[in-house]
């Protein structure tokens, strides 16, 4: 008997061994695929690229187990936290035609038009609650305070920080073991102290913001191409 995505509704591996085998295997060609062409693009990512799989497989993770997954970051990096949420909120390049059981209930003319999205919050928005945290409490809490309301166990952090010593998005992330969730960092070259607290960190080659930056917005995209053929289908 097959399972299905409690996020996307399309159907994942199944219980079926050789069934759950030859999804995996289809969703880990779509992948591969994706990845080359990123490093065709950029090779000098080429040494990060089985920390790029590793990233993907705890998103499978995380949305494969009803989870979802919440974005910080300061500056361009909470720009890019916006942005890679967004991506994954609704269709990327694929349209992610609603499936059957999610159109019940709804206006033809509106189910036909809405996209299969995946749980993505990007904790860069809340400005009451952050200014409160910010005031009454402590800046660098900002986004640790709303990963202790939200997080769970399964849950995916995402860190973003080209230096890797953002202070409020180290603390996030202390929250989010403590939560039992799952830790992904984007930084530069040296990582920093966010990288020691991450599951997989995907290290940008270059220690310069600006360039960690433009190799961010790749990375991610590719991520997102990936998430999407996986779980709604290539």
């Amino acid at each position: 008997m097959q399972n299905t995505c409690p996020v996307s509704g399309v159907p994942g591996p199944g219980s079926d061994a050789c069934e759950g085998a030859a999804l995996a295997g289809v969703d880990e060609r779509t992948s591969d695929l994706h990845l080359s062409a990123l490093l065709a693009r950029r090779p000098e990512l080429a040494p990060i690229s089985g920390d790029i799989r590793a990233a993907h497989e705890l998103f499978l993770r995380c949305y494969r187990g009803g989870g979802t997954a919440v974005f910080c970051g300061n500056g361009g990096s909470a720009a890019d936290a916006d942005h890679w949420a967004g991506e994954l909120l609704k269709g990327f390049e694929s349209r992610r035609p609603l499936p059957q059981p999610q159109r019940d209930g709804l206006d033809p003319a509106i189910a036909g038009k809405l996209q299969g999205g995946l749980p993505a919050i990007p904790l860069t928005g809340f400005p009451a609650l952050r200014t409160a945290v910010a005031n009454d409490i402590d800046p660098l809490l900002e986004f640790a305070q709303l990963v202790q309301a939200f997080g769970r166990p399964g849950w995916l952090f995402v860190g973003i920080s080209t230096s890797g010593n953002a202070g409020n998005v180290c603390a996030a992330a202390q929250v989010a073991r403590a939560r039992g969730m799952l830790v992904l960092g984007l930084t530069g070259a040296g990582g920093g102290r966010l990288a020691g607290l991450c599951d997989v960190c995907l290290r940008a080659p270059s220690a310069r913001t600006c360039e960690a930056q433009e190799y961010h917005l790749p990375i991610y995209h590719t991520l997102c191409l990936m998430l999407e053929d996986a779980l709604f289908g290539a």
